[in-house]
This record gives C-alpha cells, sequence and structure tokens, in this order.
C-alpha cells in the first residue's frame, strides 16, 4: 500500500519520439514531439509536443517539495 499523497508520484516518463526538421530534412529525434535540429537549427514550438508540459510545482526537483526551502 502506497501511504504518500499522489501529488509526490513520479510523472510518466518520456517518449522518445522521431522525425524530419522542417528545415532541412535531417532526421531528429526528441521527447515527446518536442525536437531541435542540430544540424540547422530548427526548433518546434514547444506547443506542438504529445502531452502538456509539466509545472514548476509538479517537478520532483522543484524547492518547496519534500521540506525544501527555496
Amino acid at each position: 500500500m502506497n501511504d504518500r499523497p499522489p501529488e509526490l508520484d513520479p510523472l510518466p516518463g518520456p517518449e522518445i519520439t522521431e522525425t524530419e526538421c522542417r528545415k532541412c530534412g535531417t532526421r531528429v529525434a526528441g521527447l515527446d514531439g518536442r525536437y531541435a535540429c542540430g544540424v540547422c537549427g530548427w526548433v518546434n514550438d514547444h506547443t506542438e509536443g504529445h502531452r502538456a508540459l509539466p509545472t514548476a510545482e509538479e517537478d520532483a526537483d522543484f524547492p518547496c517539495r519534500r521540506g525544501r526551502r527555496a
């Protein structure tokens, strides 16, 4: 049985995804549909990802979680 509150449960890990760079055609890999091309510098907008980014408060390393001070 898990005694910790649900907000302290770890977030699911990111999925590695692949696509072609929209600028130069190089095959690029990213996390959850967010990409950056190392050849030409193209980056897709973060809103194009497959799921919402976590808020700062949802981040396990957020300074005020688990008794840490900011």
